[in-house]
């Protein structure tokens, strides 16, 4: 008996806004201190269009670290 295959990761990064499934455009590098390291950074992908409200969100904590263009943060770190 042939089950069907899980949805694999898609192949373009999409937006990590709750149900948007919009292709990211930018990196947002965050991390909290009450957790992590401070060198430590996690990362959501925004599109243009929530960009502004994750931001907005993480910023509220205390999170926030920096947004960076998609490609810029994929060639930094293909260089480590």
């Amino acid at each position: 008996m042939n089950l069907p295959l899980p949805d694999s990761a898609p192949s373009v990064p999409q937006c990590s806004a709750k149900g948007c499934r919009a292709d990211a455009v930018w990196v947002l590098a965050w991390n909290n201190p009450k957790l992590h390291t401070p060198e430590r950074r996690k990362t959501w992908l925004a599109c243009e269009e929530h960009r502004e409200h994750l931001s907005q969100f993480l910023s509220l904590r205390g999170f926030l670290k920096d947004v960076v263009p998609l490609a810029e943060w994929e060639t930094a770190e293909g260089g480590n």
